[in-house]
């Protein structure tokens, strides 16, 4: 009675377990684009949960309108539905970046919150600001009114190396496009594991290993058969040796 208990149960979440695709991606900060090690993306409502590695790269499964969460301290949670797209980039938002910024004085010194961080101002800038190495446009103090803006270059020049950066991670993710068009396929996974019997959990150790043999290019401007017949070589030779 027991045992048909346990077949009833199996064919009634089946549906369920096939329909579970894998959705992976990498987690960016909003504000500079860089990648994120340590947030946590979960499938509310599922077991399946995934902490991100240095790269931000995470893999959960989940279905068609789950909701995904991702999480950081100090960063602003953050939800999306899931939907057929299997491969996903998100960003998440640091909290100190909306907090007001403000100075505080007391002799002899005097500091400032910004970004939520705190650090010590320098006297010379309190004594006299400068625009040095900004932009300025008229006068702040002329008595007949006027426009100052005084932006620091340096801060330019970060903001544009953080884009170069990220177009440079978007450009490889693109050349690594065959790659992914064969690792992150539900429909290749499961006809690779029936062929070759594998385990979801040995199927997981193969992509590892086959990811840390192949590191030296990590097949960059690979097309997607070329992958697929790299992997389907790996797998049965993995497959031989083991048995």
């Amino acid at each position: 009675m027991k045992f048909r208990f346990l077949v009833v149960l199996y064919f009634a979440f089946l549906p369920a377990i096939l329909a579970q695709r894998t959705y992976s991606g990498n987690v960016l900060d909003a504000t500079d684009k860089t990648y994120l090690e340590g947030v946590k993306v979960e499938v509310l409502g599922t077991q399946s949960s995934s902490i991100t590695n240095i790269r931000g790269y995470f893999s959960v499964k989940g279905n068609i309108g789950d909701t995904l969460k991702i999480s950081f301290p100090g960063f602003i949670d953050q939800s999306f539905p899931l939907g057929e797209e299997t491969f996903l980039i998100l960003q998440i938002q640091d909290r100190a970046r909306f907090l007001p910024t403000f100075e505080v004085k007391s002799e002899p010194y005097a500091f400032r919150f910004k970004d939520g961080k705190l650090t010590l101002i320098d006297p010379d800038e309190e004594k006299a600001p400068s625009t040095k190495g900004g932009i300025s446009a008229g006068y702040l103090n002329s008595p007949n009114g006027g426009v100052a803006i005084a932006g620091v270059l340096s801060s330019l020049t970060k903001r544009a190396r953080q884009e170069r950066e990220y177009q440079k991670k978007q450009e490889w993710m693109r050349r690594r496009a065959g790659y992914y068009a064969v690792v992150e396929s539900d429909s290749i996974r499961q006809n690779l594991m029936v062929k070759y019997q594998l385990e979801r959990s040995q199927w997981d150790r193969i992509i590892i290993r086959f990811n840390e043999g192949n590191a030296y290019h990590e097949f960059l401007d690979w097309s997607k058969d070329r992958v697929y017949a790299t992997l389907s070589e790996f797998i049965d030779r993995e497959s031989r040796w083991n048995n």
